[in-house]
């Protein structure tokens, strides 16, 4: 029996087809499970308050074992970000809290570059976790809210604060 290659009738499909999947990467990569924030400096202090609840298996240090300032990335959420925050803006400080009512949360912010990364744990005494930092570049930042175990589901709120 002969092997006859099928004749492509169009031979930049293959090409069509990773130029598709490159120009809708973003778009799906820009989803989150939860509320947006666009922030613009001076924003107003309801528009930097969000919600949900998080709760996964998803490991956290998958994204980065640490951030920029070496702290530990930790603990565990769905794999989809819970929020994306854009910033219209440069902003020189921001901080993000999570209020959880006590449960031991965790936090990863991704920035628009995907090489700057952003990990909170407890703040001070409290078991939620928060990030105070400076020189939060504008664009799209991917916002995890995870739990310092897998499973089991929490509500939270989510506080920037210039």
């Amino acid at each position: 029996m002969k092997y006859c290659r099928p004749r492509l009738k169009f031979r930049g499909g293959w090409l069509l087809a990773i130029a598709t999947t490159v120009i809708t990467t973003p778009v799906i990569a820009q989803t989150a499970n939860f509320a947006t924030l666009r922030l613009s400096p001076g924003f107003e202090p309801a528009q930097g308050k969000v919600s949900g609840h998080t709760g996964g298996s998803y490991s956290l240090s998958a994204i980065s074992n640490r951030d920029r300032h070496r702290k530990p990335c930790i603990g565990f959420a769905d794999p989809k970000p819970d929020h994306i925050m854009i910033l219209e803006k440069d902003f020189p400080r921001l901080k993000l809290l999570i209020n959880s009512g006590g449960t031991d949360t965790t936090l990863l912010i991704q920035g628009p570059d995907d090489t700057t990364i952003r990990c909170g744990d407890d703040t001070g005494k409290r078991k939620d976790a928060s990030v105070d930092d400076i020189d939060w570049k504008s664009g799209t930042y991917r916002i995890w809210i995870g739990k310092f175990n897998a499973g089991g589901k929490i509500n939270y709120t989510l506080t920037v604060q210039q």
